[in-house]
């Protein structure tokens, strides 16, 4: 395995546009067997998503069909008991995770009892001996603090877009929230998730610039998801076109290119996706798939864990080993 002095953190927009845009079957290679010098090639990690609290939410990202001011066909739930997500955790980890995301759609996370139960939540995840993972939207310092000695291994925010194209996207934040949720996340020593979307309607340009920024962190992200726009009826950005699957390959083989110790998930956008679809992903460095019964983060359908898993064995892959199940957890 390589060492962390080989990682650059010094991208130039040129240098990863140039990547990006090389011969398809070049680029593949070139990122396949970078790939294979950082991780196993044969192991994927299964992550399961359950959207804890869903809809309502305040923001007006254009993609996302939980915002509260879009007519879509989700339905509001409140915080789901404490019990009935665990007793997820352990269904999830039954079936093969060993990353369990709580996703709660929050504009940011307050000081109340709803997150006094998430803290609970992320307590009892740990416990089933699961890399636990949240997304909850914007964080202080000390939550991310609170969370850290909860047990969170993880904490997903992602930059959806570039910081050019941003505004286009959404009016009810700013990209420099995003970086200090992230830099306050990486303080309180919990890992980083964080991607973006494709098929916002960006350019090229748009979709490097945004792992330009991800590729030039301090430290990179440890796991990066790249999304394709699940296009959720009664969204601003419902009749956008289908991503092109040789698209959703350049980017996450770029992203391997560029942040090679990092895992690079393949998430939303995977329902429309054949298997070959999703081999040709793996063969340019995704090593990581949510799964789960229709648990995605826009609550958007999913494909099921048996036919994940059926999909894994004809390819030759199969679910990483949990290293939390491995190592003595220290308890928190």
């Amino acid at each position: 395995m390589n060492t962390e002095n080989t990682l650059r953190h010094d991208w130039s927009k040129e240098e990863l546009l140039a990547i990006y845009n090389k011969p398809l079957l070049n680029l593949i290679y070139e990122a396949a067997t970078i790939h294979r010098n950082w991780h196993k090639a044969d192991e994927i990690q299964i992550s399961t998503l359950l959207s804890v609290k869903t809809g309502g939410c305040p923001e007006d990202c254009s993609y996302c069909g939980q915002a509260a001011r879009y007519h879509t066909d989700i339905k509001v739930q409140a915080l789901l008991p404490t019990e009935t997500v665990l007793a997820h955790a352990q269904k999830a980890k039954d079936n093969g995770s060993s990353r369990f995301c709580m996703a709660a759609a929050w504009r940011e996370v307050r000081d109340n009892k709803d997150f006094d139960r998430i803290i609970d939540m992320v307590k009892g995840v740990n416990n089933l001996g699961l890399e636990v993972c949240c997304t909850l939207g914007m964080l202080t310092e000390s939550q991310a603090i609170r969370l850290q000695e909860a047990g969170l291994y993880a904490y997903n925010h992602n930059l959806d877009t570039s910081e050019d194209y941003y505004d286009e996207i959404i009016s009810t934040r700013k990209f420099d929230n995003r970086i200090n949720t992230i830099n306050h996340v990486r303080k309180a020593g919990i890992t980083v998730c964080s991607g973006g979307i494709i098929g916002l309607g960006e350019t090229n340009e748009d979709r490097i610039s945004m792992l330009r920024t991800l590729a030039n962190m301090e430290k990179h992200p440890e796991s990066v998801p790249i999304n394709a726009l699940a296009r959720v009826k009664g969204t601003p950005l419902e009749d956008n076109p289908k991503v092109d699957i040789w698209e959703m390959v350049r980017m996450i083989a770029t992203a391997r290119i560029a942040m090679p110790a990092s895992m690079v998930r393949l998430s939303a956008g995977r329902i429309e996706m054949t298997e070959v679809e999703q081999a040709w992903c793996f063969m340019a460095g995704a090593n990581s798939i949510f799964t789960g019964e229709r648990e995605t983060l826009l609550v958007t359908p999913n494909p099921g864990v048996s036919e994940d898993m059926q999909m894994l064995q004809n390819l030759g892959l199969k679910p990483m080993v949990n290293h939390k199940e491995t190592a003595t957890c220290s308890s928190h």
